[in-house]
Parts: C-alpha cells; sequence; structure tokens
C-alpha cells in the first residue's frame, strides 16, 4: 500500500518499538517485514481526494486510471473544481466512462463541498478522526473504508484501524490465528472486525502502523519462495 509520496509525518520508529512491545506476536511480525515504509499524498483538497476515489471504486486500476485521465481531459487536463462539477451536463461526465452511480456521487460530492460538509485541506487537518469520518460519509457513495483510505495515505493520521478491509484481516490471520497447514484461506478463518478492533486497542495510538503490517503479513505470505 505504498503511495510512493511523502514520508508519513509521526516517528516510526517509536511506532514500530511500542508496538512490538505491547503485541509481542505483533512485534515478530514487524521484525520480519522490515522497517515501517508508509508514505502519504497529500497535496490533493478532500475534494480531490474523495472525487478519485469514486473513480477507483470496484474498479481495476488501470481501468479507473483511464476514465480519470478522461475525466481531467475535459478540464483541461487538472482536476476540475466543485463549481464546475456543478455545472457539467450528466453526458459529458459520462462520456468519460463515469456509470451513472458514479456520476450522482461526483455531483453529491461537489455540493457537498460547496455546502460546507466536505471541508478544505486546511480545514480537514484541523478535525479529528471520528469528525472527518462523520463529514465525509455523508457523501454518497462514501462509506468508512474509503475515509479511513483518505486519513491513513492522504493526511497520514497515525491511529487508524480500517476493521472491514479484507487485507487488514487476512493479515491479522495469518499473524494470530490458528490456520491449518496446507488448506486455503476461507473466510471462516477471518477475525470479524469487532475482534480486530479488540485486539487492536494494543496498538493505540499506532493503529495505522499496525494495519501498514497486517498488509505486509498478506505480502509475505504470498510472496514465491527465490529459487535455488
Amino acid at each position: 500500500m505504498n503511495d510512493g509520496g511523502l514520508p508519513v509525518r509521526y516517528n516510526a520508529a517509536l511506532a514500530s518499538e511500542q508496538l512490538a512491545l505491547a503485541d509481542p506476536r505483533l512485534g515478530r511480525l514487524i521484525a520480519r517485514a522490515g522497517p515501517f515504509a508508509l508514505r502519504t499524498k497529500s497535496s490533493h483538497s478532500p475534494f480531490e481526494a474523495l472525487l478519485e476515489s469514486i473513480v477507483y471504486q470496484q474498479l481495476h486500476g488501470k481501468a479507473a486510471a483511464a476514465i480519470l485521465r478522461r475525466l481531467l481531459a475535459i478540464f483541461g487536463e487538472i482536476h476540475p473544481q466543485p463549481e464546475q462539477i456543478a455545472t457539467v451536463s450528466d453526458e459529458l461526465l459520462r462520456s468519460a466512462g463515469l456509470s451513472a452511480a458514479k456520476a450522482r456521487a461526483i455531483r453529491d460530492l461537489a455540493a457537498k463541498t460547496l455546502d460546507g460538509t466536505v471541508p478544505t485541506l486546511a480545514q480537514i487537518r484541523r478535525l479529528s478522526d471520528t469528525e472527518i469520518v462523520d463529514r465525509l460519509t455523508k457523501v454518497r457513495g462514501i462509506g468508512p473504508w474509503t475515509v479511513e483510505m483518505l486519513l491513513m495515505f492522504r493526511l497520514g493520521r497515525p491511529d487508524v484501524l480500517p476493521a472491514s478491509d479484507y487485507g487488514v484481516r487476512r493479515g491479522f490471520a495469518l499473524t494470530f490465528g490458528k490456520l491449518p497447514k496446507g488448506q486455503p484461506m476461507t473466510p471462516a478463518m477471518l477475525p470479524t472486525p469487532a475482534e480486530l478492533l479488540k485486539r487492536g486497542q494494543r496498538w493505540k495510538p499506532w493503529r495505522s502502523v499496525a494495519s501498514w503490517y497486517l498488509w505486509r503479513a498478506c505480502d509475505l505470505a504470498d510472496a514465491k519462495p527465490e529459487s535455488d
């Protein structure tokens, strides 16, 4: 999940050390996975970041990137402003490849940015994680997971645990579960979000770091052994 952007601003080395002390089993994963390397992309406004999130929902990365390029081309190869989205026709938005549902979601995002529900970049940096989730999930098509990804990868917030994320749940099962050897993982082997949140109490105030390492557990499990 490395974004290729700016390093996070909190003390990752301290976070890893404290996590290992608070939860030795997680500590063993940290030792195997190596240094924490989450990076953020913080230059976009919440409106711009959420617009991209809506475009990318439920699509392969390359297909979504092509639609985003066509959408930006309509507005001169730059991210449109909410005022521009509010004035263009549905047909023009759909011409970029957006579904009708995504076009409606982007229109709602623009409207809620104009009425102040979606904060500016300067404003969002002063809000708590809970306030940000509460406000942004009022936008059509934006759920808690999308906001959690924004908190982690756009805003660099250190204490986010996306408990519904499949990769985090799978990484948890790989790290803490008693999995039968030689058998594929099934949904029944995954923790519930409630179970993950309960264990995650040990990881405060560094749950973003813990989540990143649970994603790394999946990478380690999926890595093919080197040939002799």
